[in-house]
């Protein structure tokens, strides 16, 4: 990564006034959604007026969309933007050895998973097995899910009794994703997006972000055009409670400049853990825990209090 500090201001964490769900998820420009409380509460950290009601309503909107994006991991994403991120995200080699690590085999694996998907609505895991007839159980499911999603042919759906839900596209987006054709538009939307969402940064972090291979990534980079100069988070940066996964943590190729190294271990414990950090100056001076509405910081040192106690009264106003 380039020298310097992360731009909070880049990353939306002072909180611009008049941003809606949509437009934050356009300006990051994806939103980590593998936890759906944690996604949620990465727009409390950009917002200083949304609610969680207000994200699920853009959501039941279609205004952002749950699918699989960059990393081939769970994102929100901007209906408009699905095309040309589509173009560059989607892939269905780890999604089919899945499916034959699940014994969900076939040649009709495709058209068994969209039948099964259209003109239903949303519909739960449980619910997809018993219309897949004995075809796909469990996990397997899901990489079928995932398996028309890379068709333009699934997404999510808001959540039913607690449990993800999932849906024909051109049911819930009024028409199947059609990926960008033109594959150097999309790599030039795709650069120019990151690079104004994250400064400072290179190729090398888009390739990381993206899971891009890193020739398509400095391919995307010379395409795309530098944006213009801000500032970097600093001293004056403010103090947030970022939720685990957070865009300022995973949205470069190293959370070094962001973690300090003697507190990396309580911020990544292992095991694919990546724990809510509270954030001051630009870098991690804790972490923290969430019961309900309820916020518990364990810092690394002395934190202003104010600062802390507003972060804490925030999180549960945005919960309510």
């Amino acid at each position: 990564m380039c020298a310097g500090v992360r731009s909070a201001e880049a990353q939306l964490l002072h909180r611009p006034p008049g941003l809606g769900a949509g437009d934050v998820v356009r300006r990051l420009p994806a939103v980590q959604a593998q936890d759906v409380t944690s996604a949620y509460l990465a727009f409390r950290a950009r917002s200083a007026t949304l609610r969680v009601a207000d994200v699920e309503a853009a959501w039941q909107a279609g205004e952002i969309v749950r699918t699989w994006g960059p990393r081939g991991t769970l994102h929100f994403v901007h209906a408009e933007d699905l095309p040309w991120l589509h173009a560059l995200t989607r892939r269905d080699t780890g999604t089919l050895r899945r499916l034959r690590q699940e014994g969900v085999t076939g040649d009709d694996l495709l058209p068994l998973i969209v039948r099964a998907l259209a003109g239903q609505g949303p519909l739960t895991k449980a619910e997809l097995e018993e219309r897949l007839a004995g075809r796909a159980r469990g996990q397997g499911v899901v990489h079928l899910v995932a398996l028309a999603a890379f068709h333009g042919l699934a997404v999510l759906a808001p959540p039913r009794g607690g449990k993800p839900t999932y849906v024909h596209a051109g049911d819930w987006l009024g028409a199947p994703v059609r990926p960008e054709p033109d594959r150097e538009r999309a790599l030039a939307e795709l650069a120019r997006r990151y690079r104004r969402a994250h400064r400072p940064s290179e190729p090398e972090d888009l390739a990381a972000w993206s899971g891009l291979a890193l020739g398509e990534a400095r391919t995307a980079w010379r395409l795309s055009a530098a944006p213009e100069a801000g500032p970097a988070a600093t001293e004056a940066a403010p103090v947030r409670l970022v939720p685990a996964f957070d865009e300022f943590l995973l949205g470069w190729r190293s959370r070094d400049p962001v973690v300090p190294a003697a507190h990396a271990r309580e911020v990544f414990p292992g095991g694919g853990i990546l724990r809510p950090v509270v954030l001051a100056g630009g870098v991690a001076v804790g972490v923290w825990e969430r019961r309900g509405a309820q916020a518990t910081v364990r810092p690394f040192g002395s934190l202003p209090p104010e600062a802390l106690a507003e972060e804490i009264a925030d999180v549960r106003r945005f919960l309510g």
